[in-house]
């Protein structure tokens, strides 16, 4: 066994500096700028794959290392050179004072120090050892191993360290409820859907791997506090009827003969194993990919059966090893990736008919999704098209990656040809039709917004419903923009009355899948800008405003997932170059490329350019389930400065203006009037 606790590297801790303003302008000129650009754009040219697509690193947490070593065991594969590997990368993140966090520099995470100290535990690390006693001991304090959350109580159900009535019940039926009602499975985000179908067979099957007691987790829980319940102190409310079915589910469960449960659970059954088709893994999600392979044991299915050998695989291809460690992805981005590099370098200068671009196009082609999705549910009739942000998940378009996709395609030469005016039209027709009541855009589905399924004991992950959003809606409206439509159209106007409606007093707009109000805002002035909205509008320039407010002291912005809890981090936290990128980007939206603000951002990209083009980046900012799940995607910190150094370049080309902005003046505040040295 080769884990060790004692010099293994420790989680970072860095801390947030707020702006005092004040500022004087760095220097820099033409020529330091186009060479930062030439840099940058070599290197993400390097990293084109031979069939030209991009794709980076995508890094979660250690709930996924811990969450890998958990189900090893419970196959009884604890003793696989790999385990010993994944706990090596969980002691290079523990926090300093002991313990895990869920991104770097965040507080101390009771469900991820759970699963961290139980998979170390299961590979022989003495805890005795005061780094685990010192872990045991917050754990404790925080209310024990039964306080974690659901999903986390699923996997201490699965290995027998507690009763599987101390986790939410799922009941398979559910996949029998109309949508109609509200509750079905359809009802719910695409992600939890594809993860409460194989919890749904968990819960009626119940699986359980006894370990021995010197491996188990005993002293971790409080016997004086029962695990967690939703129930509220109202003497009536959604989540105590909630509850109480959850008990009633319980007590019939161990009551109703299982024939009564076949058909519930034959349908769940059917349902997971159809989606393995045309998709790396259950919804090509870890969360999910690794409960399939629960449901799967629990159904019978042995180790060596195709289906169990395949989820396996695709799991073990989200590894990653580096020397004595390996550290596991939470899926990847293909997709994501390629689309914005592409947009990234043709912004550079790369012509729109280079080889290169035009290569990437057709691989982004060729995984247009043309295969009816779960999306069918709600729109019934509809033409399937589409991208997924992964290599191959095509149940679940991705409305966001396919309006990132349209913008990058719409980049290159092959627009200019039938087959490219084909897909755009195809897809833009979907995108139209996927607009959510409230005027909105979400991310898989319409319309998936009912607030009751917040109330079921199993959402607690903060991530049941796919609501319209700021940052997708203003993406669309980037889209449409770009291919000529104006405000005058009615999914264009009902997107900006989403956008009106959900702007922060501070002119602000949250950020649900970036971090945070400087990504919403960013993306908001983008789209915006393309529409030809009036970017001298008052509530545009508040935004701008915003954006200035919270630049730091060395001119760049950052912003720590810390916001997604605490408002008074709106803004804060250490400066970051994609979130610098996020903010340039925006302010020259918003007609301020000439600012001074701006000029100390680009400045700020430029001195902490790395030689090779690239810039240092360990923060998350990236979003998966707010105050849940952050990711770090390795290529933010490479295309989003390249875009926005090649749009100041570009910006310069316009005279600076020769008066006050009229957003400026409407907001009683004075414009920077000093003219750009370049």
């Amino acid at each position: 066994m080769i884990v060790k606790l004692d010099g293994s590297k420790r989680g970072r801790g860095p801390t947030s500096k707020t702006s005092s303003r004040g500022f004087t302008t760095p220097a820099f000129d033409a020529e330091d700028l186009d060479h930062g650009l030439a840099a940058t754009r070599q290197w993400l040219l390097d990293q084109q794959r031979d069939d030209g697509h991009w794709v980076g690193e995508l890094e979660g947490d250690t709930i996924l290392e811990s969450e890998f070593v958990l189900l090893l065991t419970s196959l009884g594969r604890e003793d696989d050179p790999v385990v010993a590997k994944l706990c090596n990368y969980l002691l290079e993140q523990r926090l300093p004072d002991g313990g895990w966090a869920i991104y770097p520099g965040g507080p101390f995470d009771l469900s991820a120090s759970v699963k961290a100290y139980f998979a170390l535990k299961l590979v022989g690390v003495d805890p005795d050892h005061p780094e685990m006693v010192r872990v045991r001991q917050r754990i404790l304090d925080a209310g024990g191993a039964q306080s974690s959350n659901s999903y986390t109580r699923f996997y201490l159900a699965l290995l027998g360290q507690m009763s599987y009535d101390d986790c939410p019940y799922v009941p398979p039926e559910l996949i029998f409820l109309p949508t109609h009602l509200g509750l079905s499975i359809y009802d719910m985000s695409s992600w939890t859907r594809t993860m409460v179908v194989p919890l749904a067979i968990l819960s009626v099957l119940r699986p359980v791997r006894h370990l021995p007691a010197e491996k188990g987790i005993a002293e971790l829980f409080r016997p004086d506090l029962p695990p967690p319940s939703r129930r509220t102190e109202e003497t009536w409310s959604w989540a105590n009827v909630f509850v109480a079915c959850d008990r009633l589910m319980k007590w019939a469960h161990r009551i109703v003969p299982k024939v009564v449960r076949r058909p519930g659970l034959a349908a769940a059954h059917r349902w997971m194993v159809e989606h393995f088709d045309r998709s790396e893994g259950l919804g090509a999600i870890f969360p999910a990919m690794v409960y399939s392979v629960f449901a799967l044991r629990a159904l019978g299915y042995a180790d060596d059966h195709p289906l169990v050998r395949q989820a396996l695989q695709q799991l073990e291809d989200l590894m990653i090893e580096e020397h004595d460690s390996v550290r596991v992805q939470p899926c990847v981005s293909p997709t994501w990736d390629s689309a914005i590099a592409m947009i990234a370098l043709a912004d550079s200068g790369l012509p729109a008919d280079d080889p290169r671009m035009v290569q990437a196009a057709r691989w982004l082609l060729d995984r247009e999704i043309r295969t009816p999705g779960d999306w069918q549910r709600r729109r019934p009739g509809l033409e399937p098209t589409g991208w997924a942000f992964e290599y191959r998940n095509d149940f679940y378009p991705d409305i966001d990656d396919t309006a990132m996709v349209l913008l990058a395609l719409g980049r290159t030469s092959l627009t200019r040809f039938p087959e490219g005016q084909a897909v755009t039209d195809r897809a833009v027709a979907w995108l139209l039709a996927m607009q959510n009541r409230d005027g909105g855009w979400a991310a898989f589905d319409v319309d998936i917004d009912n607030q009751l399924l917040t109330k079921v004991p199993f959402a607690d992950h903060n991530a049941i419903l796919d609501p319209s959003c700021a940052d997708i809606t203003a993406r669309i409206l980037e889209i449409l923009g770009t291919l000529g439509y104006r405000a005058d159209h009615p999914a264009v106007a009902r997107g900006l009355e989403y956008l009106w409606s959900t702007q922060e007093p501070e002119g602000c707009w949250y950020g649900r899948w970036g971090v945070n109000y400087i990504y919403g805002t960013w993306q908001v002035l983008l789209g915006l800008q393309a529409i030809d909205f009036p970017m001298d509008h008052p509530s545009v320039q508040r935004a701008a405003d915003w954006l200035e407010s919270v630049q730091q002291d060395d001119g760049g912005w950052g912003e720590s997932c810390q916001s997604y809890d605490d408002p008074a981090w709106m803004g804060k936290g250490v400066t970051t170059a994609s979130q610098t990128a996020w903010a340039v980007n925006g302010l020259i939206a918003a007609g301020r490329a000439h600012s001074a603000s701006v000029r100390r951002g680009v400045s700020f990209l430029l001195r902490t350019q790395n030689p090779d083009g690239t810039w240092d980046e360990p923060q998350f900012t990236g979003t998966g389930f707010p105050k849940v799940f952050y990711l770090r995607y390795h290529l933010y910190r490479i295309y989003f400065p390249l875009m926005a150094l090649a749009r100041y370049r570009s910006a310069l080309a316009v005279p600076a203006p020769s008066r006050l902005h009229a957003g400026a003046l409407a907001c009683g505040i004075p414009a920077d009037p000093r003219p750009l040295d370049m």
